[in-house]
């Protein structure tokens, strides 16, 4: 099959023995060091990613006002909240598909631009979305592949998809990550909920060495019962690699039993960041409905 030239800012493929660097483990600190929704790395490191004073506006409504939010190194964070709160326009500024109006992001302690969703990838950020993106009529390995297919390139400057590298490669990366889907060649129109979904996850983690953090938007909503804790083991699964993950749901209980810390936005604002540990869902609900901005530590 003739394929046109890639456009050159495409990254290529990697599939390595180890998907990830491991990154430090996080602690809680002590209540002598930091307040108590506060965390740090166990090496005492600022987070990974900061979003300071993040405000979005789409016409006369306001969708995001002044969002202050850490991102620690090898966290999953847990963001919830009702309809309207401003979740998922977050995650999309944090992946530069949305530009704020007011605000700012750093990695490492470095400010970062993040004007589009090539910008983003090229910091490490990648996003899963509620609608997963899929191809239906595509089989598994082209979507794992999509956009960064392996190609032969022969005179005249004819290029062809190297199918069977590709087949092998993706049957590799699913066995690592415990993907259990019965072939490559299947297309993805035919799988369930839940296989869609790792292939999704698989997808976004697979092809860059520097992938820092992971964003997930609602990775249950669909689900069953069975398959919703088979996508939460492989988050737990990627987490395990040292990615720092964002997770958007109305799940309150998937997110207490996967999170390190949940931000509870509403209205546009955080009203509150808790330790997932400690936290139960009748508290997350209370801050849903009635927490107030001026009481976010």
């Amino acid at each position: 099959m003739a394929v046109s030239h890639p456009d050159g800012l495409s990254a290529r493929p990697w599939v390595g023995e180890t998907l990830l660097p491991r990154l430090p483990r996080l602690r809680k600190s002590s209540a002598a060091d930091a307040p108590a929704d506060h965390w740090q790395s166990a090496d005492g490191s600022r987070p990974l990613l900061e979003i300071r004073g993040v405000s979005r506006s789409f016409g006369h409504v306001r969708a995001l006002h002044e969002v202050d939010i850490d991102l620690r190194e090898g966290e999953i964070l847990g963001i919830v909240g009702d309809n309207g709160a401003g979740k998922s326009t977050l995650m999309k500024i944090i992946a530069g598909t949305v530009r704020p109006d007011a605000g700012h992001l750093t990695m490492n302690g470095e400010p970062v631009s993040v004007a589009t969703a090539l910008a983003a990838r090229r910091l490490g950020i990648e996003m899963i979305y509620q609608d997963l993106a899929l191809f239906d009529n595509l089989d598994v390995a082209a979507n794992i592949f999509i956009g960064r297919e392996h190609t032969r390139w022969l005179p005249l400057l004819l290029g062809f998809l190297e199918k069977r590298r590709m087949h092998k490669e993706a049957a590799e990366l699913l066995k690592r990550l415990n993907i259990q889907i019965g072939s490559t060649r299947q297309p993805v129109g035919v799988l369930s909920g839940g296989q869609r979904q790792m292939v999704a996850i698989a997808r976004a983690v697979a092809f860059e060495k520097n992938v820092k953090v992971l964003l997930m938007d609602e990775p249950s909503a669909a689900l069953g019962a069975t398959e919703s804790e088979t996508v939460l083991e492989l988050i737990r699964e990627i987490r395990s690699h040292g990615l720092s993950i964002v997770i958007i749901s109305h799940r309150i209980p998937e997110v207490l039993s996967l999170a390190d810390r949940v931000v509870v936005m509403k209205r546009g604002e955080r009203v509150a960041t808790l330790d997932a540990g400690s936290t139960t869902v009748e508290e997350c609900v209370n801050q849903i409905v009635a927490g107030e901005a001026g009481a976010a530590a």
